[in-house]
Protein backbone atom coordinates (compact mmCIF):
# COMPACT_ATOMS: atom_id res chain seq x y z
CA UNK A 1 0.00 0.00 0.00
CA UNK A 2 1.52 3.71 -0.79
CA UNK A 3 0.19 5.87 1.55
CA UNK A 4 -0.02 9.92 1.74
CA UNK A 5 1.46 11.25 5.03
CA UNK A 6 -1.69 13.61 5.73
CA UNK A 7 -4.02 10.44 5.18
CA UNK A 8 -1.87 8.33 7.61
CA UNK A 9 -1.65 10.97 9.98
CA UNK A 10 -5.35 11.38 9.83
CA UNK A 11 -5.89 7.26 9.72
CA UNK A 12 -3.84 7.66 13.11
CA UNK A 13 -6.14 10.49 14.33
CA UNK A 14 -9.62 8.68 13.71
CA UNK A 15 -8.35 5.84 15.49
CA UNK A 16 -6.84 7.78 18.67
CA UNK A 17 -8.69 11.32 18.29
CA UNK A 18 -7.95 11.87 22.62
CA UNK A 19 -4.19 10.82 22.58
CA UNK A 20 -1.27 13.42 22.31
CA UNK A 21 -0.12 13.94 19.56
CA UNK A 22 2.55 17.18 20.16
CA UNK A 23 3.67 18.58 23.46
CA UNK A 24 5.39 22.11 23.70
CA UNK A 25 6.07 23.01 26.97
CA UNK A 26 2.41 23.41 28.42
CA UNK A 27 0.89 23.22 24.99
CA UNK A 28 -0.44 20.33 24.32
CA UNK A 29 -2.64 19.03 21.11
CA UNK A 30 -4.80 15.81 21.04
CA UNK A 31 -4.47 13.93 17.36
CA UNK A 32 -7.79 15.40 16.79
CA UNK A 33 -6.98 18.50 17.68
CA UNK A 34 -3.47 18.35 15.68
CA UNK A 35 -4.98 17.24 12.70
CA UNK A 36 -7.87 19.83 12.94
CA UNK A 37 -5.28 23.02 12.97
CA UNK A 38 -3.18 20.97 10.00
CA UNK A 39 -6.46 20.96 7.99
CA UNK A 40 -7.70 24.64 8.43
CA UNK A 41 -3.94 25.73 7.48
CA UNK A 42 -4.55 23.27 4.70
CA UNK A 43 -7.62 25.49 3.24
CA UNK A 44 -5.77 28.95 3.68
CA UNK A 45 -2.83 27.30 1.59
CA UNK A 46 -5.81 25.81 -0.87
CA UNK A 47 -7.67 29.11 -0.49
CA UNK A 48 -4.81 31.58 -1.64
CA UNK A 49 -4.40 28.81 -4.94
CA UNK A 50 -1.28 26.91 -3.42
CA UNK A 51 -1.59 23.31 -4.77
CA UNK A 52 -0.34 20.78 -7.42
CA UNK A 53 -0.22 21.69 -10.55
CA UNK A 54 1.77 18.83 -12.06
CA UNK A 55 0.91 15.11 -11.65
CA UNK A 56 4.13 13.28 -10.37
CA UNK A 57 4.04 10.81 -14.22
CA UNK A 58 4.60 13.96 -16.24
CA UNK A 59 7.58 15.10 -14.45
CA UNK A 60 11.01 14.28 -14.46
CA UNK A 61 12.87 13.19 -10.60
CA UNK A 62 14.58 16.53 -10.55
CA UNK A 63 11.20 18.58 -11.49
CA UNK A 64 8.43 19.42 -8.99
CA UNK A 65 4.82 20.02 -9.97
CA UNK A 66 3.86 21.46 -6.47
CA UNK A 67 3.81 24.71 -5.00
CA UNK A 68 6.57 25.16 -2.29
CA UNK A 69 6.26 26.22 1.52
CA UNK A 70 9.30 27.47 3.61
CA UNK A 71 9.03 26.39 7.17
CA UNK A 72 11.53 29.10 8.73
CA UNK A 73 10.11 28.23 12.58
CA UNK A 74 12.34 26.71 15.47
CA UNK A 75 11.03 23.63 17.08
CA UNK A 76 7.23 23.87 18.28
CA UNK A 77 3.44 22.77 17.66
CA UNK A 78 3.32 25.17 14.70
CA UNK A 79 6.29 23.42 12.71
CA UNK A 80 5.06 20.06 12.43
CA UNK A 81 1.53 21.21 12.07
CA UNK A 82 2.09 23.43 8.73
CA UNK A 83 4.25 20.85 7.52
CA UNK A 84 1.36 18.18 7.83
CA UNK A 85 -1.43 21.00 6.43
CA UNK A 86 0.61 21.75 3.34
CA UNK A 87 1.02 17.96 2.52
CA UNK A 88 -2.96 17.93 3.05
CA UNK A 89 -3.22 20.80 0.50
CA UNK A 90 -0.52 19.14 -2.00
CA UNK A 91 1.51 21.85 -1.25
CA UNK A 92 5.43 20.63 -1.06
CA UNK A 93 6.89 22.10 2.72
CA UNK A 94 10.76 21.97 2.59
CA UNK A 95 13.30 22.94 5.67
CA UNK A 96 14.77 26.42 6.39
CA UNK A 97 18.05 26.37 7.98
CA UNK A 98 17.19 29.52 10.78
CA UNK A 99 21.22 29.99 10.72
CA UNK A 100 21.60 31.09 7.37
CA UNK A 101 21.78 35.06 6.58
CA UNK A 102 20.32 37.07 3.62
CA UNK A 103 21.99 35.78 0.71
CA UNK A 104 21.97 31.81 1.45
CA UNK A 105 18.02 32.35 2.28
CA UNK A 106 17.57 34.26 -0.71
CA UNK A 107 19.34 31.44 -2.93
CA UNK A 108 17.30 28.57 -1.01
CA UNK A 109 14.18 30.29 -1.49
CA UNK A 110 14.60 31.14 -5.51
CA UNK A 111 16.26 27.10 -6.07
CA UNK A 112 13.08 25.76 -3.92
CA UNK A 113 10.30 28.51 -6.08
CA UNK A 114 8.83 29.36 -2.75
CA UNK A 115 5.37 31.05 -3.21
CA UNK A 116 4.60 31.21 1.01
CA UNK A 117 6.61 30.84 4.69
CA UNK A 118 5.73 30.00 7.84
CA UNK A 119 7.96 32.05 9.90
CA UNK A 120 8.39 33.10 13.52
CA UNK A 121 8.24 36.64 14.85
CA UNK A 122 11.80 36.68 15.62
CA UNK A 123 12.24 36.13 12.32
CA UNK A 124 10.36 38.84 10.62
CA UNK A 125 13.54 41.76 9.71
CA UNK A 126 14.76 39.02 7.45
CA UNK A 127 11.79 38.05 6.32
CA UNK A 128 11.07 41.64 5.37
CA UNK A 129 14.54 42.48 3.75
CA UNK A 130 14.31 38.56 1.78
CA UNK A 131 10.95 38.91 0.66
CA UNK A 132 11.99 42.52 -1.58
CA UNK A 133 14.55 40.33 -3.43
CA UNK A 134 12.22 37.15 -4.09
CA UNK A 135 8.97 38.08 -6.48
CA UNK A 136 7.96 34.38 -6.16
CA UNK A 137 7.30 34.54 -2.01
CA UNK A 138 3.73 35.83 -1.89
CA UNK A 139 2.01 34.60 0.76
CA UNK A 140 4.15 35.80 4.58
CA UNK A 141 2.34 33.65 7.78
CA UNK A 142 3.98 34.84 10.78
CA UNK A 143 3.59 33.01 13.99
CA UNK A 144 3.76 35.02 17.80
CA UNK A 145 7.08 33.15 19.73
CA UNK A 146 6.93 35.78 22.66
CA UNK A 147 9.89 37.66 20.91
CA UNK A 148 7.57 41.13 20.86
CA UNK A 149 8.65 41.52 17.03
CA UNK A 150 5.79 43.44 15.00
CA UNK A 151 4.16 41.69 12.57
CA UNK A 152 6.43 41.98 9.12
CA UNK A 153 5.72 44.21 6.37
CA UNK A 154 2.81 41.93 4.03
CA UNK A 155 2.07 39.16 6.70
CA UNK A 156 -0.07 37.66 8.60
CA UNK A 157 -0.67 36.00 11.95
CA UNK A 158 -1.04 32.57 11.45
CA UNK A 159 -3.35 31.66 14.10
CA UNK A 160 -5.65 34.05 13.40
CA UNK A 161 -5.79 33.66 9.64
CA UNK A 162 -6.97 30.08 10.56
CA UNK A 163 -9.33 30.80 13.55
CA UNK A 164 -12.68 29.47 12.82
CA UNK A 165 -12.33 28.14 9.78
CA UNK A 166 -13.90 24.56 9.15
CA UNK A 167 -11.56 21.52 10.44
CA UNK A 168 -12.46 19.42 7.48
CA UNK A 169 -9.60 18.93 4.85
CA UNK A 170 -9.67 21.44 1.39
CA UNK A 171 -11.22 19.33 -1.48
CA UNK A 172 -8.34 18.21 -3.26
CA UNK A 173 -7.03 14.56 -2.30
CA UNK A 174 -3.51 13.79 -1.79
CA UNK A 175 -1.06 11.40 -3.83
CA UNK A 176 1.29 8.82 -2.26
CA UNK A 177 3.53 10.62 -5.17
CA UNK A 178 3.24 14.20 -3.58
CA UNK A 179 6.59 15.67 -2.65
CA UNK A 180 8.16 14.99 1.00
CA UNK A 181 11.73 17.76 0.59
CA UNK A 182 14.31 18.02 2.52
CA UNK A 183 16.89 20.27 2.14
CA UNK A 184 20.38 19.41 2.95
CA UNK A 185 22.80 20.96 5.46
CA UNK A 186 25.09 21.89 3.08
CA UNK A 187 27.79 21.15 5.14
CA UNK A 188 29.95 19.50 1.90
CA UNK A 189 28.26 21.47 -0.65
CA UNK A 190 25.42 23.97 -1.64
CA UNK A 191 22.24 22.93 -0.21
CA UNK A 192 19.81 21.02 -2.34
CA UNK A 193 16.36 19.65 -1.93
CA UNK A 194 16.11 15.99 -2.13
CA UNK A 195 12.82 14.77 -3.40
CA UNK A 196 10.91 12.00 -1.81
CA UNK A 197 8.06 10.66 -2.92
CA UNK A 198 5.52 10.58 0.55
CA UNK A 199 4.48 6.82 0.35
CA UNK A 200 8.65 6.24 -0.63
CA UNK A 201 9.85 8.09 2.87
CA UNK A 202 7.36 6.76 4.84
CA UNK A 203 8.55 2.89 4.42
CA UNK A 204 11.87 3.63 3.53
CA UNK A 205 12.59 6.17 6.60
CA UNK A 206 9.14 6.69 9.05
CA UNK A 207 9.15 3.05 9.77
CA UNK A 208 6.04 2.35 7.43
CA UNK A 209 5.81 -1.24 8.10
CA UNK A 210 4.12 -3.48 10.35
CA UNK A 211 5.54 -4.94 13.55
CA UNK A 212 3.30 -7.53 13.64
CA UNK A 213 3.54 -8.87 10.10
CA UNK A 214 7.59 -7.15 9.34
CA UNK A 215 6.14 -6.21 6.31
CA UNK A 216 4.70 -2.63 4.37
CA UNK A 217 1.13 -1.82 5.85
CA UNK A 218 -1.42 -3.15 3.49
CA UNK A 219 -3.89 -0.68 4.31
CA UNK A 220 -4.72 2.27 6.38
CA UNK A 221 -6.85 0.47 8.77
CA UNK A 222 -4.15 -2.08 9.16
CA UNK A 223 -2.24 1.35 10.67
CA UNK A 224 -4.72 2.71 12.58
CA UNK A 225 -4.63 -0.52 14.33
CA UNK A 226 -1.36 -0.98 15.33
CA UNK A 227 -1.20 2.30 16.35
CA UNK A 228 -4.25 2.30 18.57
CA UNK A 229 -2.93 -0.96 20.27
CA UNK A 230 1.24 -0.42 20.19
CA UNK A 231 1.47 3.67 20.35
CA UNK A 232 1.73 5.84 23.30
CA UNK A 233 5.18 6.25 23.32
CA UNK A 234 6.22 9.44 23.76
CA UNK A 235 9.27 10.81 21.54
CA UNK A 236 11.79 13.95 22.15
CA UNK A 237 13.91 14.95 19.49
CA UNK A 238 16.72 17.15 20.81
CA UNK A 239 17.97 18.55 17.66
CA UNK A 240 16.11 21.16 15.28
CA UNK A 241 13.41 20.30 13.30
CA UNK A 242 14.82 21.42 10.36
CA UNK A 243 16.96 18.88 10.42
CA UNK A 244 16.30 15.76 9.05
CA UNK A 245 16.90 13.07 11.88
CA UNK A 246 14.83 15.21 14.03
CA UNK A 247 12.00 15.89 11.82
CA UNK A 248 12.23 12.40 10.71
CA UNK A 249 11.52 11.25 14.48
CA UNK A 250 8.90 13.46 14.80
CA UNK A 251 6.71 12.39 11.53
CA UNK A 252 7.71 8.56 12.44
CA UNK A 253 6.12 9.52 16.15
CA UNK A 254 3.02 10.58 14.32
CA UNK A 255 2.57 8.19 11.63
CA UNK A 256 2.56 5.51 14.61
CA UNK A 257 0.57 6.85 17.23
CA UNK A 258 3.11 8.43 19.89
CA UNK A 259 3.41 11.87 21.04
CA UNK A 260 6.03 14.34 20.01
CA UNK A 261 7.72 16.24 23.11
CA UNK A 262 9.58 19.47 22.12
CA UNK A 263 11.82 20.71 24.70
CA UNK A 264 9.89 23.98 26.18
CA UNK A 265 11.58 27.32 24.49
CA UNK A 266 12.63 27.78 20.58
CA UNK A 267 16.07 28.42 21.42
CA UNK A 268 19.51 26.68 21.51
CA UNK A 269 19.94 23.34 23.04
CA UNK A 270 19.69 23.32 26.32
CA UNK A 271 20.83 19.36 28.00
CA UNK A 272 19.80 20.36 31.38
CA UNK A 273 16.08 21.34 29.73
CA UNK A 274 16.18 18.02 28.01
CA UNK A 275 16.89 16.29 31.36
CA UNK A 276 13.49 17.87 33.21
CA UNK A 277 11.18 17.61 30.36
CA UNK A 278 11.78 13.56 30.18
CA UNK A 279 11.55 13.50 33.71
CA UNK A 280 8.45 15.47 33.88
CA UNK A 281 6.97 14.33 30.41
CA UNK A 282 8.22 10.46 31.04
CA UNK A 283 9.88 10.54 27.50
CA UNK A 284 10.71 6.87 26.17
CA UNK A 285 12.89 7.79 23.35
CA UNK A 286 15.69 10.84 23.10
CA UNK A 287 16.79 11.48 19.80
CA UNK A 288 20.08 13.06 19.03
CA UNK A 289 22.67 14.04 17.01
CA UNK A 290 26.45 12.37 17.64
CA UNK A 291 28.73 13.18 20.19
CA UNK A 292 28.43 16.84 20.23
CA UNK A 293 24.56 16.05 21.64
CA UNK A 294 25.41 13.29 23.77
CA UNK A 295 28.19 14.60 25.86
CA UNK A 296 26.84 17.50 27.09
CA UNK A 297 23.37 16.17 27.91
CA UNK A 298 25.68 13.33 29.88
CA UNK A 299 27.54 15.92 32.11
CA UNK A 300 24.33 17.29 32.57
CA UNK A 301 22.68 14.29 33.84
CA UNK A 302 22.51 14.62 37.69
CA UNK A 303 19.81 13.28 39.89
CA UNK A 304 17.04 13.53 37.42
CA UNK A 305 14.16 10.85 37.64
CA UNK A 306 14.86 9.46 33.85
CA UNK A 307 13.71 6.10 34.60
CA UNK A 308 11.04 6.24 31.47
CA UNK A 309 14.09 6.17 28.81
CA UNK A 310 14.37 2.99 27.24
CA UNK A 311 16.12 4.70 23.93
CA UNK A 312 18.43 6.68 22.94
CA UNK A 313 18.07 6.91 19.20
CA UNK A 314 21.28 8.76 17.00
CA UNK A 315 21.41 9.72 13.64
CA UNK A 316 22.70 12.43 11.63
CA UNK A 317 26.49 12.71 12.67
CA UNK A 318 28.40 9.63 13.98
CA UNK A 319 28.45 8.35 17.53
CA UNK A 320 31.97 7.27 18.75
CA UNK A 321 32.19 4.02 20.91
CA UNK A 322 33.26 6.42 23.65
CA UNK A 323 30.18 7.94 24.00
CA UNK A 324 28.19 4.82 23.48
CA UNK A 325 30.14 3.90 26.37
CA UNK A 326 29.46 6.74 28.88
CA UNK A 327 25.79 6.48 28.07
CA UNK A 328 25.64 2.27 29.14
CA UNK A 329 27.40 3.86 32.72
CA UNK A 330 25.28 6.40 32.77
CA UNK A 331 21.99 4.59 31.63
CA UNK A 332 22.83 0.91 31.83
CA UNK A 333 20.34 -1.26 29.85
CA UNK A 334 19.39 1.61 27.60
CA UNK A 335 18.95 0.58 24.29
CA UNK A 336 21.05 2.73 22.15
CA UNK A 337 20.59 2.78 18.04
CA UNK A 338 22.84 4.34 15.99
CA UNK A 339 21.66 4.88 12.67
CA UNK A 340 23.26 4.69 8.92
CA UNK A 341 22.02 6.92 6.34
CA UNK A 342 21.89 10.47 4.67
CA UNK A 343 19.06 12.39 3.11
CA UNK A 344 19.98 11.47 0.04
CA UNK A 345 19.23 7.56 0.30
CA UNK A 346 17.20 7.45 3.61
CA UNK A 347 18.68 4.66 6.51
CA UNK A 348 21.27 2.50 4.94
CA UNK A 349 22.11 -0.02 8.30
CA UNK A 350 22.01 0.68 12.02
CA UNK A 351 23.96 -0.51 14.85
CA UNK A 352 21.97 -1.67 18.35
CA UNK A 353 23.28 -2.37 21.35
CA UNK A 354 22.83 -2.11 25.24
CA UNK A 355 25.60 -3.58 26.73
CA UNK A 356 28.41 -4.06 24.78
CA UNK A 357 29.74 -0.54 23.26
CA UNK A 358 32.86 -1.73 21.28
CA UNK A 359 32.13 -1.29 18.10
CA UNK A 360 30.43 0.77 15.49
CA UNK A 361 29.63 -1.46 12.97
CA UNK A 362 26.84 -1.17 11.07
CA UNK A 363 24.28 -3.65 10.18
CA UNK A 364 23.02 -3.33 6.39
CA UNK A 365 19.22 -2.91 5.95
CA UNK A 366 17.58 -5.18 3.10
CA UNK A 367 18.15 -3.25 0.44
CA UNK A 368 21.91 -1.36 1.93
CA UNK A 369 24.96 -2.53 0.03
CA UNK A 370 28.62 -1.34 -1.03
CA UNK A 371 28.78 -0.36 -4.39
CA UNK A 372 32.45 -0.51 -5.95
CA UNK A 373 35.32 2.66 -6.49
CA UNK A 374 34.08 3.50 -9.70
CA UNK A 375 29.97 3.19 -9.26
CA UNK A 376 29.98 0.45 -11.51
CA UNK A 377 29.44 -2.71 -9.81
CA UNK A 378 28.01 -4.03 -6.61
CA UNK A 379 30.51 -5.49 -3.89
CA UNK A 380 30.18 -9.20 -2.86
CA UNK A 381 29.21 -9.57 0.80
CA UNK A 382 32.93 -10.82 1.79
CA UNK A 383 35.22 -8.30 -0.86
CA UNK A 384 37.21 -5.90 1.66
CA UNK A 385 37.64 -3.34 -1.00
CA UNK A 386 36.54 0.33 0.63
CA UNK A 387 33.72 1.21 -1.88
CA UNK A 388 30.25 3.49 -1.51
CA UNK A 389 27.55 3.05 1.14
CA UNK A 390 24.31 2.72 -1.04
CA UNK A 391 20.58 1.27 -0.73
CA UNK A 392 18.14 0.74 -3.58
CA UNK A 393 14.18 0.41 -3.88
CA UNK A 394 12.20 2.99 -2.36
CA UNK A 395 14.75 6.05 -2.42
CA UNK A 396 14.01 9.09 -3.24
CA UNK A 397 13.36 10.67 -6.88
CA UNK A 398 16.48 13.20 -6.88
CA UNK A 399 17.50 16.82 -6.30
CA UNK A 400 15.55 19.61 -6.94
CA UNK A 401 16.58 21.23 -10.59
CA UNK A 402 19.65 19.79 -10.71
CA UNK A 403 19.52 17.12 -13.45
CA UNK A 404 23.51 16.33 -13.52
CA UNK A 405 23.66 15.66 -9.59
CA UNK A 406 20.74 13.85 -9.65
CA UNK A 407 22.63 11.30 -12.19
CA UNK A 408 25.71 11.25 -10.20
CA UNK A 409 24.03 10.15 -6.80
CA UNK A 410 21.40 7.83 -8.35
CA UNK A 411 23.30 6.03 -10.75
CA UNK A 412 21.27 2.78 -12.55
CA UNK A 413 23.65 0.00 -12.42
CA UNK A 414 21.98 -3.35 -14.47
CA UNK A 415 19.14 -1.53 -14.34
CA UNK A 416 18.83 -0.94 -10.72
CA UNK A 417 18.44 2.37 -9.28
CA UNK A 418 20.50 3.35 -6.32
CA UNK A 419 21.30 5.94 -3.78
CA UNK A 420 24.50 6.82 -2.88
CA UNK A 421 24.63 8.68 0.32
CA UNK A 422 28.57 9.92 -0.33
CA UNK A 423 29.89 7.81 2.75
CA UNK A 424 32.79 5.29 2.22
CA UNK A 425 33.09 2.41 4.13
CA UNK A 426 33.87 -1.51 3.37
CA UNK A 427 32.93 -4.82 4.65
CA UNK A 428 34.02 -6.60 7.44
CA UNK A 429 34.31 -10.14 7.40
CA UNK A 430 31.32 -10.68 9.59
CA UNK A 431 29.12 -8.97 7.38
CA UNK A 432 28.39 -5.84 8.90
CA UNK A 433 29.93 -2.55 7.31
CA UNK A 434 32.51 -0.31 9.09
CA UNK A 435 31.87 3.74 8.33
CA UNK A 436 34.65 5.10 7.37
CA UNK A 437 32.87 8.88 6.62
CA UNK A 438 32.19 11.28 4.10
CA UNK A 439 34.36 11.26 1.19
CA UNK A 440 33.65 14.98 0.57
CA UNK A 441 35.91 15.72 3.87
CA UNK A 442 38.54 13.41 2.94
CA UNK A 443 42.20 14.47 3.84
CA UNK A 444 44.41 13.21 0.87
CA UNK A 445 47.55 13.71 2.67
CA UNK A 446 51.06 11.74 0.76
CA UNK A 447 49.44 9.76 -1.50
CA UNK A 448 46.63 8.44 1.25
CA UNK A 449 43.21 8.55 2.31
CA UNK A 450 42.54 9.57 5.89
CA UNK A 451 39.14 9.83 6.99
CA UNK A 452 38.46 13.16 9.26
CA UNK A 453 35.25 10.59 10.96
CA UNK A 454 37.80 7.95 12.20
CA UNK A 455 40.43 10.83 13.45
CA UNK A 456 37.30 12.65 15.32
CA UNK A 457 36.34 9.07 17.13
CA UNK A 458 39.99 8.53 17.78
CA UNK A 459 40.57 12.12 20.06
CA UNK A 460 37.14 11.55 21.05
CA UNK A 461 38.46 8.61 23.39
CA UNK A 462 40.27 10.91 25.62
CA UNK A 463 39.00 11.93 28.53
CA UNK A 464 39.33 15.54 28.20
CA UNK A 465 38.19 16.29 24.94
CA UNK A 466 34.53 17.83 24.91
CA UNK A 467 34.22 18.05 21.09
CA UNK A 468 36.42 17.83 17.55
CA UNK A 469 36.76 18.35 14.08
CA UNK A 470 39.41 17.33 11.59
CA UNK A 471 40.11 18.97 8.49
CA UNK A 472 42.88 19.22 5.77
CA UNK A 473 45.45 22.49 5.55
CA UNK A 474 48.03 22.64 2.78
CA UNK A 475 51.28 21.05 3.26
CA UNK A 476 54.15 21.49 1.01
CA UNK A 477 55.41 18.24 2.00
CA UNK A 478 52.87 16.12 1.76
CA UNK A 479 50.20 18.27 -0.50
CA UNK A 480 47.59 18.24 2.15
CA UNK A 481 48.02 17.53 6.11
CA UNK A 482 45.73 16.60 8.67
CA UNK A 483 44.56 19.39 11.75
CA UNK A 484 42.33 18.69 14.60
CA UNK A 485 40.40 21.83 16.02
CA UNK A 486 39.48 20.37 19.37
CA UNK A 487 37.66 21.59 22.48
CA UNK A 488 38.39 20.30 26.04
CA UNK A 489 35.84 20.05 28.96
CA UNK A 490 35.47 22.63 31.46
CA UNK A 491 38.32 22.46 33.79
CA UNK A 492 40.33 19.33 31.95
CA UNK A 493 43.74 19.86 30.16
CA UNK A 494 45.52 18.12 27.62
CA UNK A 495 48.40 18.53 25.56
CA UNK A 496 48.97 17.57 21.55
CA UNK A 497 51.52 14.76 22.53
CA UNK A 498 48.74 13.57 24.89
CA UNK A 499 45.96 13.68 22.57
CA UNK A 500 48.19 11.67 19.98
CA UNK A 501 49.33 9.18 22.17
CA UNK A 502 45.48 8.26 22.65
CA UNK A 503 45.00 8.75 19.19
CA UNK A 504 47.62 6.14 18.59
CA UNK A 505 46.13 3.52 19.78
CA UNK A 506 43.58 2.60 16.92
CA UNK A 507 45.26 5.22 14.07
CA UNK A 508 48.13 4.57 12.42
CA UNK A 509 50.74 7.69 12.19
CA UNK A 510 50.15 8.95 9.07
CA UNK A 511 46.35 10.05 10.49
CA UNK A 512 47.36 11.12 12.88
CA UNK A 513 46.69 15.11 13.11
CA UNK A 514 49.82 17.29 12.42
CA UNK A 515 48.63 19.87 14.70
CA UNK A 516 45.87 20.47 17.37
CA UNK A 517 44.54 23.74 17.34
CA UNK A 518 42.75 24.27 20.73
CA UNK A 519 39.02 26.67 20.52
CA UNK A 520 37.03 27.05 23.43
CA UNK A 521 34.00 26.02 21.45
CA UNK A 522 33.85 23.97 18.19
CA UNK A 523 31.57 25.56 15.88
CA UNK A 524 28.16 23.34 14.79
CA UNK A 525 25.08 23.83 13.17
CA UNK A 526 21.86 23.79 15.62
CA UNK A 527 21.58 20.64 14.03
CA UNK A 528 24.89 19.12 15.75
CA UNK A 529 26.79 19.22 11.64
CA UNK A 530 30.16 19.73 12.04
CA UNK A 531 30.77 23.18 9.94
CA UNK A 532 33.94 22.38 7.90
CA UNK A 533 34.74 25.46 6.54
CA UNK A 534 35.22 26.99 10.10
CA UNK A 535 37.43 24.16 10.53
CA UNK A 536 40.11 24.83 8.01
CA UNK A 537 39.59 28.52 8.40
CA UNK A 538 40.97 27.64 11.90
CA UNK A 539 43.74 25.70 10.62
CA UNK A 540 44.94 27.94 8.30
CA UNK A 541 45.04 30.91 10.58
CA UNK A 542 47.07 28.26 13.42
CA UNK A 543 51.12 29.07 13.41
CA UNK A 544 52.28 26.16 11.58
CA UNK A 545 55.31 26.66 13.37
CA UNK A 546 53.50 25.57 16.58
CA UNK A 547 53.34 22.05 15.15
CA UNK A 548 55.84 19.34 15.76
CA UNK A 549 58.33 18.41 14.19
CA UNK A 550 57.70 15.78 11.39
CA UNK A 551 57.98 12.16 12.75
CA UNK A 552 61.16 10.10 10.76
CA UNK A 553 58.97 6.97 10.80
CA UNK A 554 56.44 8.68 9.11
CA UNK A 555 57.79 7.42 5.31
CA UNK A 556 54.99 7.83 2.54
CA UNK A 557 56.36 9.13 -0.68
Amino acid sequence: MDVDLAGAIAAVAAAVPEREAVVHGDRRRTYREFVDEANRFARVLHERGLGLHRERPELAGYESGQDHLALYLHNGIEFLEANVGAFAARVAPFNVNYRYVDDELVALFADQRARAVVFHSTFAPVVERIAARLPHLEHLFQVADGSGAALARGAVWYHEVIAGLPADPPPVRPSPDDLYVLCTGGTTGTPKGVLWRQADLFVAALGGMSTRTRAEFTSLAELAEEAELKGGKRNLATAPFMHGAAQWTALTTLTHGNTVIVTPGTGSFDPAAVWATVERERVTLVQVVGDSFVRPLLDALDDQDVDSLRIVNNGGAVLSVTAKQRILERLPGRLIVDGLGSSEAGPIGNHMTSDDATTTEFTLGPFGCVLAEGLDRVLDEGDPSVGWLTTRGRIPLGYLNDPERTARTFPVIDGVRYAVAGDRGRYRPDGTVELLGRDAVTINTGGEKVFAEEVEEALLAHPSVADVVVCGRPSERWGNEVVAVVSLRPGASADPDDLRRVAGRSLARYKLPKQIVFRDRVQRSPAGKADYAWARAQAEAADPAAAPAADPSDRRR
